[in-house]
């Protein structure tokens, strides 16, 4: 982990949504930028965060000339309140959100296909196949 500066702005907290909710600033001299896992580590021990799962960052922007970051960072209340209220994306990307049941994209086009090329009976066969 290497060396850099956080600092939070236009802190809020939001007790509807159980969650504060706040702008980060990051300076990183000579370094391209921070993983969002170390910034969420260092968030967790700057507001006694008990899981790290219940802090969102996104929209990080990187200052023209680098060394400085900025974005948006949340911190729930529990995982129950940022499953509820968090969009679906955000919450495959910290690894909390459901994943895809059924057959995928291809395996449907490919259904849909035989069955346009079959006829009458065989196309409830085509549409069980695989």
């Amino acid at each position: 982990m290497s060396e850099f500066t956080v600092r939070t702005r236009k802190f809020q907290n939001n007790p509807l949504l159980g969650r504060k909710q706040f702008v980060l600033d990051v300076i990183h001299p000579g370094m391209a930028n921070v993983p969002k896992k170390d910034l969420a580590e260092k968030l967790r021990s700057m507001y006694k965060v008990h899981d790290v799962h219940c802090i969102q960052l996104f929209s990080f922007k990187t200052a023209f000339g680098g060394g400085r970051s900025s974005g948006f960072g949340l911190i729930y209340e529990n995982l129950e309140k940022m499953k509820k209220f968090e969009p679906k994306y955000r919450l495959k990307r910290v690894g909390v959100g459901g994943e895809k049941t059924g057959p995928g994209r291809r395996a449907k086009k490919d259904t849909k296909n035989r069955m346009k090329k079959a006829r009458g009976k065989d196309k409830a066969k085509a549409g069980s196949k695989k």
